[in-house]
């Protein structure tokens, strides 16, 4: 009997170090130094295999769910959401459709020039962009303002991009992401942190990407689900042909309106 409740009393006290482990690690608390492996190395290898590879991809095509989180005057965390697909053929063409409750827009870049296309307000704008996608990107941030964060992970020098910045790198661990097994990245950089699900095995695809901006009370997020990655579909003959809709209105870029992932008017803290 005796015997029965010693070993009763190891399993149990085995048990609760077990849960113990599970809260610490679920909660965020450190765990004491020497008591695990550093992980800023590891975080750092999977991010460039992941670049690597990416880059090393001459076409990619995928379809992806964002969501964007704003702080109102009133302190409330509102989140809008939207769909889309890409398709990006290196060196020079890429196209994306976002649909979301507020707009429906195209963007399409044969190398030599770029169409903004808001399918909601029939109208469209055109620009030159002679050059790569990785100039075409530059310069729609740029010049143009546009928010394109997602872009980042189709960089050729995708690595070197997300690093520039950064002063805290984390491995965390395994996660899934829509049924696909991936390793779970974390970094931090003087005004956001961020977060990047890479699937595990030969092909390490870019499943998730979480982007927080600290500089903002509330801390609002910016969320990346990517989806039905492919390399090996050959594009259309006519994928980045622009043909205007009939009664479609040809405006300035900056006349275009309606076009964003957030109602018109709406009243926020800080900048998406």
């Amino acid at each position: 009997m005796e015997e029965t409740k010693m070993v009763y009393m190891k399993v149990a006290c085995r048990a609760a170090s077990v849960l113990i482990l599970v809260l610490l690690t679920t909660l965020g608390i450190s765990l004491p130094a020497g008591a695990a492996p550093a992980t800023k190395d590891e975080a750092l290898k999977i991010l460039k295999a992941m670049s690597d590879y990416v880059a090393g991809q001459k076409t990619i095509a995928a379809t992806f769910d964002a969501d964007i989180e704003v702080i109102t005057p009133e302190v409330e965390k509102i989140q809008f959401n939207n769909s889309g697909k890409m398709l990006l053929v290196r060196p020079d063409k890429f196209r994306a459709t976002r649909v979301g409750g507020y707009a429906d827009v195209e963007l399409i870049a044969d190398g030599q020039t770029v169409t903004v296309h808001g399918k909601n307000i029939n109208s469209y704008a055109q620009i030159k962009a002679p050059g790569t996608t990785d100039q075409m990107f530059d310069k729609l941030r740029g010049d143009l303002g546009m928010q394109m964060p997602g872009t980042d992970l189709l960089l050729s020098n995708v690595f070197d991009v997300l690093t520039k910045d950064v002063i805290d790198a984390k491995y965390i661990g395994a996660g899934v992401i829509g049924g696909v097994e991936c390793e779970h990245l974390a970094f931090r950089n003087e005004d956001t942190d961020w977060q990047l699900w890479v699937q595990t095995g030969p092909q390490p695809i870019p499943r998730k990407l979480v982007i927080t901006t600290k500089t903002v009370a509330g801390a609002p997020q910016y969320t990346l689900v990517i989806r039905d990655w492919q390399t090996d579909q050959p594009p259309a003959p006519d994928a980045f042909v622009f043909k205007a809709p009939d009664g479609a209105k040809q405006v300035n870029v900056e006349e275009l309106s309606d076009i964003d992932e957030l109602p018109a008017g709406t009243a926020i803290k800080g900048d998406k």
